[in-house]
């Protein structure tokens, strides 16, 4: 991506800033009259609604480093971390180790709040398919904590009053069992879509079968004005209309739901056979005490099998301000060892990110990890036209599309515009 000279120089100015902080001694840790090393860890997953046993393996690493304490800070998500976060890495007040994801690793690495991390030993083990997220002009500015899976969810105890005993693993078998379903009297699949992010993620997550079995390449082809979504996307929008057309899903009532916080409460409470989100939420359905499916969205035609739709999750950085970046390094490397990460993506459900490394095989995601295990998924590009500003630009043109406000072609067009923003 170019960058004009006015923004090049304000990138320039702010990474001066960061380096000029730097060597006045910024950063956050400290040692305390226990003769500890204290490191901060600031992060929006480890408390609250998601533990995500951090707490487990923070305790493992000070077993494991006794010089070295562990002052973790849990934040709530969305803009919450970021609001904090901001200011605090422009005073020089973050946290020694600070949770990211890629879009904040590219707008912090490239104010030079990030430490360079490529020389780290578990740098080279990264997966090919997770390195480009965790990578900013050549240089590893994270490590990848999971490739986190985005599909559908099956309520196995409500499809079975419906006389149905497998997840579909195709389009025309699932329609078939939506049919059954809403027969049956149950409400056949909630896809809640407030802030635009289920209708944006069920519209990648059918292109992920139906464009990128067909060509791998999509992305790079896109990228370089080879292949568009008015060629390819067309089946996406198709397959979201025809679920409110057959009167599967209410798209008006839909729009209306959080899917962060009442989307997992109704499906807890089963109030419909299917629902669509992250593998993050498996740990709680499953609390719920009826079996879970957690599966790849079915896109394809009759007898084929879909491919898995995954998120490059959360991943651990460096402050390159730390007054303790030897301790702060130590931290990180302890989480990329399978044997602890494993806590970690046993609670998210996650795939492990490392070539080599251990992905916990649980019951309700066995058919998600086959597909992964077989070669068939896709990450999403948040790295290059799927960043943060153009998923919520799709959000909002997908929303349009299901209240009948814009057509097809049009809709297409607009995500067009919307991917190819610089």
């Amino acid at each position: 991506m170019k960058r004009s000279g006015r923004l090049l120089a304000v990138a320039t100015t702010v990474a001066a800033l960061a380096t000029t902080l730097a060597a006045c001694g910024g950063g956050s840790g400290s040692s305390s009259a226990d003769g500890k090393v204290h490191i901060k860890v600031e992060a929006w997953k480890g408390g609250g609604a998601e533990p995500a046993n951090v707490a487990e393996i923070n305790k493992a690493f000070e077993k494991a480093h006794p010089d070295i304490k562990v002052d973790f800070e849990y934040i709530t998500a969305n803009d919450t971390y970021t609001q904090k976060l901001q200011p605090e890495l422009l005073g020089g007040k973050a946290g020694d180790v600070i949770m990211v994801d890629t879009d904040k690793m590219n707008k912090w690495g490239a104010s030079g709040y990030l430490a360079d991390l490529s020389k780290e030993s578990w740098a080279s083990k990264i997966s090919d398919a997770a390195k480009p997220f965790a990578t900013s002009d050549g240089k590893v500015l994270a490590m990848p904590m999971e490739l986190i899976g985005i599909g559908l969810y099956a309520n196995m105890d409500l499809l079975k009053k419906a006389g149905i005993t497998e997840v579909p693993s195709d389009w025309p078998t699932f329609l078939a069992d939506l049919a059954k379903v809403k027969k049956a009297g149950i409400t056949p699949i909630a896809l809640p879509d407030k802030s635009g992010w289920t209708g944006s993620s069920t519209f990648q997550a059918v292109g992920s079968t139906l464009v990128y079995q067909k060509n791998k390449q999509w992305d790079a082809d896109f990228l370089a004005g080879k292949t568009s979504f008015g060629t390819d996307w067309k089946t996406s929008l198709d397959q979201l209309k025809t679920l409110g057309d057959k009167g599967y899903v209410n798209w008006k009532n839909e729009l209306g739901v959080d899917e962060w916080s009442q989307g997992p409460q109704d499906f807890t409470a089963q109030k419909s056979a299917f629902w669509y989100q992250g593998a993050w939420q498996v740990s709680n359905v499953a609390k719920a005490g009826f079996p879970v499916q957690f599966t790849p969205w079915p896109a394809g035609a009759a007898g084929t099998k879909p491919n898995a739709m995954l998120f490059s999750g959360t991943m651990w950085g460096v402050n390159s301000q730390s007054q303790h970046a030897d301790a702060a390094k130590a931290y990180v490397d302890f989480w990329s060892q399978s044997e602890n990460l494993a806590k970690y993506l046993d609670a998210e459900h996650a795939e492990s990110p490392f070539t080599g490394g251990t992905t916990p095989d649980a019951t309700e995601t066995k058919t998600f990890n086959a597909a992964f295990n077989e070669g068939r998924y896709r990450v999403l590009p948040s790295n290059s036209w799927y960043g943060a500003t153009a998923e919520t630009a799709v959000g909002s043109k997908i929303q349009a599309f299901l209240l009948g406000q814009a057509s097809e072609a049009q809709t297409l067009k607009d995500i067009q515009t919307a991917a190819s923003a610089k």
